[in-house]
């Protein structure tokens, strides 16, 4: 049977968080009703066609699982952290490409901060195969880094390992002394230094990340090399934290896959992350939401 009404009652929020492996979309109608989507690959800055496609994909789902018409979904306000938006322009660009006359566009590092500290003040050091620090103070969010493994994500995955090769060839031409892991590394290109820059000149920050788990096991394990080149990460996410301002009375986040890993480098307290980057899209709706009534 047609409904003329939609059985689900605003105000609704719809918080988006995409990347670059996956979509994922989130609309909150009320207090008690919670619909959401997983689709494909959303970075706008390597498609950004495909990415609205999918966006828009996600939110026509959103609004046929929860009863809704697009005009419906149309009333919500809406924050999307998206990986690739690098600027107002293109944030700018894809709030035109959308629905919603309440809607906030911003880089997935906002919703990442928002998510992991949810109201508290606090900041976020999030490792991955890339990296960026921010802090939240009074809802307001700061961040550095985050600029990409050719000019930035320093203390990343892809980084440890890029430093970790950059030592392993000063070893090769008698800078430094090899170290078990420097050994290791080369053994595992056939103790060729040729096949090291071959690695160098065709692979890609996430074959680099793969790698990084050698680093970090290897400085766990004692060796020289990995636990100096855990240090020098260790320094600049501190570094990052005073340039953001953090407190050691706040709160602070390790996230990502290697995150956790420098807790013991930093020698600082952490807590456990709150929630997601998509809670975080949520919230920065919540609170975009309260700002315009």
């Amino acid at each position: 049977m047609a409904h003329s009404e939609p059985l689900l009652i605003g105000p609704f929020l719809i918080g988006i968080d995409g990347g670059g492996t996956s979509c994922r979309a989130t609309l909150l109608a009320g207090t008690n009703n919670r619909f959401d989507v997983v689709l494909g690959p959303a970075n706008v800055s390597t498609d950004f066609d495909a990415a609205l496609g999918t966006i828009n994909a996600a939110l026509a789902q959103l609004a046929a699982n929860a009863g809704l018409t697009m005009a419906d979904l149309a009333t919500a306000t809406a924050h999307l952290g998206l990986a690739g938006v690098m600027n107002a322009a293109i944030a700018a660009r894809v709030a035109a490409h959308l629905p919603f006359s309440h809607v906030s566009v911003t880089d997935d590092r906002p919703t990442t901060i928002a998510g992991a500290l949810g109201e508290a003040d606090g900041a976020l050091a999030a490792i991955g195969t890339g990296s960026f620090i921010g802090r939240q103070v009074a809802g307001k969010i700061h961040g550095v880094g985050g600029w990409g493994f050719y000019i930035g994500d320093q203390a990343s995955g892809a980084w440890l390992l890029r430093r970790c090769l950059e030592e392993v060839m000063l070893s090769v031409d008698g800078f430094a002394p090899h170290t078990g892991l420097s050994r290791a590394i080369l053994h595992e290109h056939g103790d060729d230094p040729g096949q090291i820059v071959l690695f160098s000149l065709n692979s890609q920050p996430s074959d680099y990340a793969r790698l990084a788990r050698d680093v970090v096991a290897a400085a766990e394990a004692g060796d020289p090399l990995g636990a100096r080149l855990m240090q020098e990460g260790a320094a600049y996410i501190r570094c990052a934290l005073d340039v953001v301002g953090w407190k050691t009375t706040e709160a602070l986040c390790l996230t990502g896959g290697l995150g956790p890993a420098y807790a013991r480098w930093l020698e600082l307290p952490t807590v456990t992350a709150k929630g997601t980057a998509l809670d975080g899209a949520l919230a920065l709706a919540a609170r975009h939401a309260g700002a315009t009534r």
